[in-house]
């Protein structure tokens, strides 16, 4: 049986596909029409961010029976086309949670001392101690929306910085909370106590476009926000207008709403710090991933296996 590996992968995601007896066909960034052509024949498809799988490429999938993402979000996915078209979909949802998480904070610290502006103007020559005064974490308050798998480790990183943590999840359980030392809150009262808040959820109805004009307005003066999870949680002209009004103080992002993104109405803000979504991008959670992937696809197509499947129980 074949396995399209359809993105850049670590190379030990084929090594395990080989050994377990299936054919890893490793073609990443390949354009949709040779895309269909590949997938025409391939029982298992394995997948990151860049490869949209959509009702029109499932079309010419007619063997296809698992889709699995080396990653935790399929947003990417059209999980109700793959379902009528029983095909399993499966994600890796802890192969990277510590990278994004380590990331969140790296760029929470580069946001509140100026970390890459001041690096750059060093580089250039200049001597600007002055210009890039920087606020400390420690006491401060960061509110964490979304607190899952790399909620909570962003959580048990930010106790360490001695940060008071604030969480708004709806689905998060005082137990679970008392555990991280965090304390549970509506979103309304973390908007407006936060001196960071950084987002950790799902790209949903409910989530998409949740910063905007009015939830800003709730927001503390001078707020720093982080986004490392989806772009479209932000609505990008409304969180500009309150950087250059001086409301928010600066935003550090690693997701765009449409990548990739060469061009944004982000770029060349002083207040901006943009990373090319690079948080799970660590040596240790792409191995991981690909690791994850070829074990998950290819216990289903061998044994029937079903490890972390999104749509198990209709397939």
């Amino acid at each position: 049986m074949k396995v399209l590996i359809a993105d850049k992968t670590d190379s030990v995601c084929e090594k395990i596909l080989r050994e377990r007896g299936l054919e890893p066909v490793y073609k990443p960034g390949l354009p949709i029409d040779e895309l269909k052509k590949e997938i025409a024949d391939c029982e298992g498809l394995i997948v990151r961010s860049a490869t949209k799988v959509t009702a029109d490429l499932l079309s010419a999938a007619t063997k296809l029976k698992a889709v699995v993402r080396a990653g935790s979000g399929v947003d990417t996915i059209d999980v109700p086309a793959c379902t009528s078209k029983k095909v399993l979909v499966m994600n890796t949802p802890f192969g990277n949670i510590v990278s994004t998480a380590e990331h969140t904070i790296a760029m929470m610290l580069a946001l509140a001392r100026h970390i890459p502006q001041a690096n750059a103007s060093t580089h250039q020559g200049k001597w600007e101690k002055n210009k890039f005064e920087g606020v400390e974490v420690t006491g401060k308050t960061l509110g964490i929306v979304g607190c899952g798998n790399v909620g909570s480790i962003v959580a048990d990183r930010a106790k360490g910085l001695k940060m008071n943590v604030i969480v708004y999840d709806p689905f998060m359980t005082k137990e679970k909370a008392d555990n991280l030392g965090v304390k549970i809150v509506s979103l309304d009262e973390l908007l407006a106590t936060s001196d960071f808040i950084t987002f950790h959820v799902v790209l949903n109805d409910q989530t998409r476009g949740m910063i905007n004009k009015d939830t800003i307005a709730k927001m503390k003066k001078g707020v720093r926000l982080i986004n490392c999870s989806r772009g479209a949680v932000f609505v990008d002209e409304d969180v500009k207008a309150a950087i250059e009004s001086g409301h928010i103080a600066g935003i550090a992002v690693d997701v765009y709403a449409k990548e990739p993104a060469t061009e944004h109405i982000f770029f060349q803000m002083p207040q901006v710090i943009a990373t090319p979504h690079i948080a799970a991008s660590t040596k240790d959670a792409q191995i991981t991933v690909a690791r994850q992937a070829a074990e998950q696809i290819s216990d289903y197509l061998l044994n029937g296996k079903k490890t972390h499947a999104v749509n198990g129980d209709k397939i």
